[in-house]
């Protein structure tokens, strides 16, 4: 497999498909870029698709310590796959995971970002539940060292906002347990304290969402509930974003409802190319609900 090599020197496993203008798919913590088979599959039909492995998840490098993991270099390697595919412009489309490495990009490369696609994206933001998270990230570390990544993958992926894909689709909730158990324990470990424990809240960055201007769709599953409210918080923040919830939806979404991921994103991106994505006006952000006050 191809591979790009980020500013540190750690190798970025990547696949490409397609012609036109490029988007880039950025997976999710319990995924890789397989997990993006069925944008694959459909964007590629008119666009340059590329996606590839996050550092930690083979082929791709495993840096062995946590402090070569990060949310601003989770950022800078989508530049990083972009510089090697001489990829001035993207569409940027993440999950989870990827989806805050989408924001981020938008943060610090907002000028080489055509959109930006966030889906999935909140947990671990609430800044009330902020211990509890930690928690929940430490709790992760020390399943995977004791049990390794088979257990691991068969105990995640019935979580709360996973058993919607159980349900709607067993083979491919199947398929995601296969690949979930195939990842680096190491990676995964240092993934989960150098990146996802690490990350700063939402909450905290409403400065930041407000002087982007990135056209953005925020996308979340309607019963992927540590994503709802932050995905409000974007919306109200980001001038330019959009919100949309797709019904009886968990959160790998992508994989849950592909057509109508798909659908939506690719409604998404054709208005961005046509220079039809608006900017929001002022006025419709209020605390009265009839401008008469």
């Amino acid at each position: 497999m191809p591979h790009a090599t980020a500013d540190d020197g750690v190798k970025l496993a990547y696949e490409e498909t397609g012609h036109g203008t490029p988007v880039v798919f950025v997976h999710e913590f319990a995924g890789d870029l397989r997990s993006w088979e069925p944008q694959l599959r459909h964007f590629a039909r008119r666009y340059r698709c590329v996606a590839y492995n996050a550092r930690g998840y083979p082929p791709s490098d495993v840096p062995p310590t946590p402090d070569a993991y990060s949310q601003a270099r989770a950022a800078d390697d989508i530049a990083a796959v972009m510089d090697h595919l001489g990829i001035a412009t993207a569409h940027i489309v993440g999950l989870s995971m990827g989806g805050f490495a989408t924001l981020h990009f938008g943060f610090r490369h907002a000028a080489r970002a055509r959109s930006l696609t966030v889906a999935g994206c909140g947990y671990g933001a609430d800044p009330e539940r902020r211990d509890d998270f930690f928690a929940e990230c430490d709790a992760v570390v020390a399943f995977i060292r004791a049990n390794g990544m088979q257990v691991f993958a068969e105990r995640y992926a019935v979580g709360p906002s996973r058993v919607q894909f159980q349900a709607r689709d067993p083979r491919g909730f199947a398929e995601f347990i296969r690949q979930l158990a195939e990842h680096s324990p190491l990676g995964s470990v240092n993934t989960q304290l150098g990146v996802q424990r690490r990350r700063p809240s939402l909450y905290d960055l409403t400065d930041e969402m407000a002087a982007l201007h990135v056209p953005t769709m925020i996308l979340t599953g309607d019963e992927d509930w540590p994503c709802l409210l932050p995905g409000v918080l974007m919306k109200r923040h980001i001038p330019t974003a959009a919100l949309a919830v797709m019904p009886n939806c968990g959160h790998a979404i992508n994989l849950e409802d592909p057509d109508g991921f798909n659908r939506i994103v690719g409604d998404f991106l054709a208005q961005v190319d046509a220079a039809r994505w608006p900017t929001r006006d002022p006025r419709a952000v209020s605390e009265s609900a009839t401008g008469m006050r």
